[in-house]
């Protein structure tokens, strides 16, 4: 049995790394993937590590492993640093026959492990791609990035602001214009009127939440969300007079990249959920103050439809091009 050993951080992996290891599996009976990490990695470790494991989970000869990188000293020579890393692998893992890379480091590391050195296109010619470029600009390389990997780096966008401001129609309106997903407001699957219970908002609650999660794993770089879990904290404390603090805890849960506050300079439309169009000053008041307690900044949305279509549209190709 013949054993490869491939190495990286893989922050993230993306379809360079997927290629090399494949490549690897092409070489060996089995390929060990070395998930190298540090306390003070941008991206968590374990989120890493289960995108290993899921894009090779059909591959039962790929071998995912994590390993705590506290033993490279970059200050010494690559040969001397590459026996370091040897020493540590023999304690680690079982014999290695070959490594497989696309690094500079790969013939010297081989080489203390008494290994056979392969090299995969190390002109990245294949998949000109690296980490830190998708770090930098993970949209601009969105498509060397796997599925699963892509909602790290989906931003998501809050419509946010009191009924009848035109968030509903301009989520799905973004949606389209930017070939991706929205998550509509949840509530209105769930109840018919506002004369809810405690367990109603709840219910709303977790179910804003999973479908977020559910929208983001197909989202093209921007998810756009009509509501938050603020929202439901505010609709629970006007008409139930109280806010179950599990809301608080799923507020915690989704961090939003950029919060639109729809004004409402737009004409009021009634419908069978909406009954306080005499208290619409008051309750934009009311969602704006949740954002300033919090220190959330925001992009205020006026004028009619297509005034807020053009001003939301210039923000979002900003921030796809930033």
């Amino acid at each position: 049995m013949t054993r490869a050993l491939v190495i990286g951080k893989f922050m993230p992996i993306h379809k360079g790394h997927v290629a090399l290891i494949e490549f690897a599996a092409t070489q060996a009976d089995e390929v060990i993937v070395s998930m190298s990490f540090t306390p003070n990695d941008t991206i968590d470790p374990q989120l890493r590590f289960s995108w290993i494991k899921e894009i090779f989970k059909d591959s039962p000869n790929i071998v995912p492993s994590i390993i705590k990188d506290d033993f490279d000293d970059e200050s010494i020579p690559l040969a001397d640093r590459t026996s370091v890393w040897a020493a540590t692998m023999r304690q680690v893992y079982p014999k290695i026959d070959i490594v497989v890379s696309s690094e500079a480091y790969g013939y010297p590391f081989a080489a203390n492990l008494n290994a056979t050195h392969i090299s995969f296109d190390p002109e990245r010619s294949k998949v000109p791609v690296s980490a830190s470029l998708i770090r930098a600009k993970p949209f601009r390389y969105w498509d060397f990035i796997p599925a699963v990997v892509r909602p790290y780096f989906v931003k998501k966008i809050c419509f946010y602001g009191s009924e009848s401001t035109g968030k509903s129609f301009m989520a799905q309106k973004m949606a389209k214009r930017y070939h991706t997903e929205f998550v509509p407001e949840v509530a209105r699957e769930l109840i018919t009127s506002n004369d809810f219970t405690e367990a109603d908002i709840i219910k709303i609650g977790y179910a804003q939440i999973e479908r977020i999660n559910e929208k983001i794993k197909t989202a093209n770089k921007i998810l756009f969300c009509d509501t938050d879990t603020i929202t439901t904290q505010i609709y629970s404390r006007h008409y139930l007079h109280t806010v179950p603090a599990v809301l608080f805890e799923l507020e915690k849960q989704v961090q939003y990249d950029q919060y639109f506050l729809f004004d409402i300079d737009v004409p009021w439309v009634a419908d069978h959920m909406r009954d306080l169009g005499s208290e619409r000053e008051k309750m934009f008041e009311v969602f704006k103050n949740e954002l300033d307690q919090r220190a959330i900044s925001y992009q205020l949305v006026t004028g009619n439809y297509k005034q807020r279509e053009i001003m939301i549209s210039k923000c979002i190709d900003e921030m796809l091009t930033k």
